[in-house]
C-alpha cells in the first residue's frame, strides 16, 4: 500500500521506515529539505513540495500527519485541499485535541474528504518495537488503511484498534497520556524515598532491574526507567524542570467535566507545572505561614541557596 506522510522528524521518519521495511512505498514531505533527504537516502520517495507529494500517490490517496498539535495541523489540512480529490483520506497521527479531531472530520467530511485521528504511542522505539495506534473514525476509510496501521503496530493483530468514531482515537490517547502521568509521578517518587534512606545505601538500578521480572508494578516504563538509571544512577547533569505535551492538562479538564475523581493525574500534572518554579512563591507562603502559627524556622534566601 502506498501512503504520504507530511512531517519526517524522529517520530514521522522511524514511521516511514518501518512503514518501508513492511513493503509499503512512502511518499514523504518537510518544510526540511535535510529531511526529505534523509527519506530518499533510505529508500522512500521524496517530495519537494505538497503538490508533488499528491502526485506521486495513486487516489483515493492517504496523507498521514505528523506535525504539531493545533494551527499547524489546520494550516497543513488547508494547503493540502486544493492538491487532493475527493475521497482521499487525511489523517492525523500527532497529539491533537479530541475536540479539533472531531471538528476537523466534520468539516472535511462535507468537502468529500475522510479524516482519521490515531493517537500514537511508542515514541523513539516505535521503529523497533511498533506502535500502539488507537484508531478514531468512519469504518470505511479505517478499514481500507488496516494495512498501514498492522505494519505499523507491535503485531498484525495486536497494539492497535479501531476505538471508536471520530475524535476517539485522540481521546483515548489523551487518557492514556494521563494514565503515564500518573505513573512517572508514582515511579519517580518511590525511587525518590529509597535515595534518601542513605543508610542503607540502596543500588537503585539494581532494584529497578529486579522489579522488572515477577513483579506487580513491572511495566515497559520500569524498563526504561533501569535502563536511564543503569547509565545515569546519580541523575547527574539533569535539571529538575518536566515539560507536558498538554495531554495532561486535557485528561484533567475533561474529568472534571465529566464529574470523575482523578486525584493521581491531576497532581501528577501539577507537580509537573511545579517542577518549572525557581524558588516557587507558594512553598515560601507555606513557610511563612508556619513560621506565624508555630514559630517554625523559616530559611533566608541566601541560607536555602548554600
Amino acid at each position: 500500500m502506498e501512503l504520504g506522510i507530511v512531517g519526517l522528524g524522529r517520530m514521522g521518519g522511524n514511521m516511514a521506515e518501518r512503514l518501508r521495511r513492511g513493503g509499503h512505498k512512502v511518499v514523504g514531505f518537510d518544510f526540511s529539505a535535510e529531511a526529505v533527504q534523509r527519506l530518499a537516502e533510505s529508500g522512500s520517495a521524496g517530495a519537494r513540495s505538497l503538490e508533488e507529494l499528491a502526485s506521486q500517490l495513486p487516489t483515493p490517496r492517504a496523507i498521514w500527519l505528523m506535525v504539531p498539535a493545533g494551527k499547524p495541523v489546520d494550516d497543513t489540512i488547508a494547503r493540502l485541499k486544493p492538491v487532493l480529490a475527493k475521497g482521499d483520506t487525511i489523517v492525523d497521527g500527532g497529539n491533537s485535541n479530541y475536540q479539533d479531531s472531531q471538528r476537523r472530520h466534520r468539516e472535511l467530511k462535507a468537502e468529500g474528504f475522510n479524516f482519521i485521528d490515531v493517537g500514537t504511542s511508542g515514541g523513539v522505539w516505535g521503529l523497533k518495537e511498533g506502535y500502539s495506534l488507537m484508531v478514531g473514525g468512519d469504518a470505511e476509510p479505517v478499514e481500507r488503511l488496516y494495512p498501514i496501521f498492522e505494519t505499523l503496530a507491535p503485531g498484525k493483530d495486536k497494539g492497535w484498534g479501531h476505538v471508536g468514531p471520530a475524535g476517539a482515537g485522540h481521546f483515548v490517547t489523551m487518557v492514556h497520556n494521563g494514565i503515564e502521568y500518573g505513573m512517572m509521578q508514582a515511579y519517580a517518587e518511590g525511587f525518590t524515598i529509597m535515595q534518601r534512606k542513605e543508610e542503607m545505601d540502596l543500588d537503585l538500578a539494581q532494584i529497578a532491574e529486579v522489579w522488572r521480572y515477577g513483579s506487580v508494578v513491572r511495566s515497559w516504563l520500569l524498563d526504561l526507567t533501569a535502563a536511564a538509571l543503569e547509565k545515569n544512577p546519580e541523575l547527574d547533569g539533569l535539571e529538575a524542570w518536566v515539560e507536558d505535551s498538554g495531554e495532561g492538562r486535557w485528561t484533567v479538564f475533561e474529568a472534571i467535566n465529566l464529574n470523575v475523581s482523578a486525584p493521581v493525574i491531576t497532581e501528577s500534572l501539577l507537580r509537573r507545572i511545579r517542577s518549572r518554579e525557581d524558588n516557587n512563591f507558594t512553598d515560601r507562603m507555606i513557610a511563612i505561614m508556619r513560621n506565624q502559627f508555630g514559630g517554625h524556622a523559616v530559611k533566608a534566601e541566601k541560607e536555602a541557596a548554600a
